[in-house]
């Protein structure tokens, strides 16, 4: 059974090249388009792994990832930050706020790639 993959990103080419490329690695994956649908998302379909885009409109990624880190189903679920808007600090901020990882965009592939592979196998281990 393939991994779950959770994209939220308000940006649809964004999450097209997301999907893309997880899907080709073999994860399944599901998209949302904003905070509200993500936080639905995630409680209809719990994912193994969260990419979070932190800027979006409405409920930011902090937010969402604040209210998901406080549902026991998803204390132990990576969720990764993603932003475009790289600000001093806010590699350290996200982490703080429960992000598991912080990815800058436009992100590498191979970044991509060993960043999600490495958080599932860790959360296989625990």
């Amino acid at each position: 059974m393939p991994k779950r993959i959770l994209i939220a990103d308000d940006q649809l080419p964004a999450r097209e090249l997301l999907r893309t490329i997880l899907s080709s690695s073999g994860y399944e994956v599901l998209e949302a388009a904003d905070g509200d649908e993500a936080v639905r998302l995630a409680s209809e379909s719990p994912p193994d792994l969260i990419l979070l885009d932190i800027q979006m409109p409405g409920r930011d990624g902090f937010a969402v990832c604040t209210e998901l880190r406080a549902d026991p189903r998803f204390a132990l679920v990576p969720i990764i930050a993603m932003t475009a808007g790289l600000m001093r600090g806010e590699r350290e901020r996200a982490l703080a706020a429960g992000f598991s990882e912080f990815l800058g965009k436009p992100i590498s592939l191979r970044t991509l790639r060993t960043t999600v592979a490495g958080l599932l196998n860790q959360a296989v281990l625990l």
